[in-house]
């Protein structure tokens, strides 16, 4: 007879915003729903909750009796579900020091490098290179009319930026001006505006795009109702320890934006209706699908080569009108709300259960 799973601790690491605040906690609050119907206990917390000459967490615990969160003292987690994204900031700097101190402690997911990192580390593999968008670090006017002069259409954007902040579509019209269009960092719309190359590079200025920004080449993705798509791909480790694709869905976004992020007023559509209705005849959205799916396995088992300690992350995918599949951006810490909103109920519940259930599985393994 089979027995009964250890019981373990789960805590969902997170760095704190200014102000002592925490994203994410309605998705914080579902995982720790979902852990205790597993009979996992489990909380959330940060590096600076930690008091380490007692080796116990100031955790932040949901109470369904109150309907609210509230602190408790906890001791440490058997396995840590690190939701902490790259960013050059002191919290960022604890939470390094968190990990290097505590290694004993199992990891069942990490923050990754930036996007120009992973772009370098994506392009050594021949199967994944002819996915990816041309992208070089912005250095300034020439070398943006250089690479758009070749590419048609040029993303500027920052190097860890999230959410469509601060992404600039830039194009030449007929009579060599630029039209310029996108988001600013607070996902403000910015007007679309022809202007010369050097009034370009000063608004790019101005929007604090001059340093750390990546030049990415454009990929047509306008529908015939002028606003642009794409889609979320995301993957994740089963209860087995596997790799696997748990959902895929469109987004269109807004009117007048540049990207198709929810957060920017994008809306979410199932991904074989978007496929269908940009490859309406034969088999070709089956194949494209699938080609995305495939795509997806060769990111996540590369990076997983490199990083280790993965359980989850979502590809940002385009396809254009050849078909052709595209890897816009890689998000190590994905959310969830794009399948809940295409009404695929079952896909939602599966994307919160997976990290629970493989850290059990990580768990029983190593212990």
């Amino acid at each position: 007879m089979k027995s009964a799973p250890r019981a373990f601790t789960l805590g969902v690491m997170a760095l704190y915003l200014n102000g002592g605040k925490l994203e994410e906690l309605s998705f914080f609050r579902s995982l720790l729903r979902e852990a205790a119907r597993q009979g996992i206990e489990a909380y959330v917390f940060t590096p600076e909750d930690v008091a380490d000459d007692k080796r116990r967490i100031y955790a932040h615990v949901y109470d369904e009796s109150r309907g609210g969160w509230r602190r408790r003292w906890m001791p440490f987690p058997d396995v840590v579900f690190d939701r902490c994204r790259y960013q050059n900031t002191p919290r960022f700097r604890k939470l390094r020091e968190f990990r290097a101190r505590y290694g004993d402690l199992l990891y069942v997911n990490r923050p990754l490098a930036n996007k120009s990192a992973i772009h370098t580390l994506l392009s050594k593999d021949k199967e994944i290179r002819p996915h990816l968008p041309e992208t070089v670090m912005y250095r300034g006017v020439k070398e943006l009319a250089d690479f758009v002069r070749k590419h048609g259409i040029a993303f500027v954007k920052p190097i860890n930026g999230t959410g469509g902040r601060g992404v600039v579509r830039i194009e030449r019209d007929g009579s060599g001006r630029y039209i310029v269009r996108g988001r600013d960092k607070r996902r403000r719309i910015i007007p679309k505006r022809r202007v010369g190359l050097e009034s370009a590079g000063r608004l790019l200025e101005r929007l604090g795009l001059n340093e750390n920004c990546l030049l990415q080449q454009g990929i047509e993705l306008t529908l015939p109702n002028g606003r642009v798509h794409d889609y979320r791909l995301l993957m994740q480790k089963t209860g087995d320890g596997r790799w696997d694709a748990t959902g895929c869905a469109g987004r269109v976004g807004a009117a007048r934006s540049v990207t198709s992020n929810l957060h920017g007023g994008g809306k979410a559509v199932s991904v074989d209706r978007l496929l269908k209705h940009t490859f309406p005849k034969g088999s070709q959205a089956e194949t494209v699908k699938a080609d995305m799916i495939a795509l997806g396995h060769r990111v996540v088992e590369r990076l997983e080569s490199h990083f280790r300690d993965m359980c989850e992350l979502a590809l940002d995918l385009a396809v254009d009108r050849a078909g052709r599949v595209w890897l816009l951006e890689i998000n190590p810490k994905p959310a969830r709300e794009v399948f809940r909103r295409i009404g695929e109920a079952e896909t939602y519940r599966r994307a919160i259960a997976r990290p629970v259930e493989y850290a059990r599985w990580l768990y029983e393994k190593e212990k």
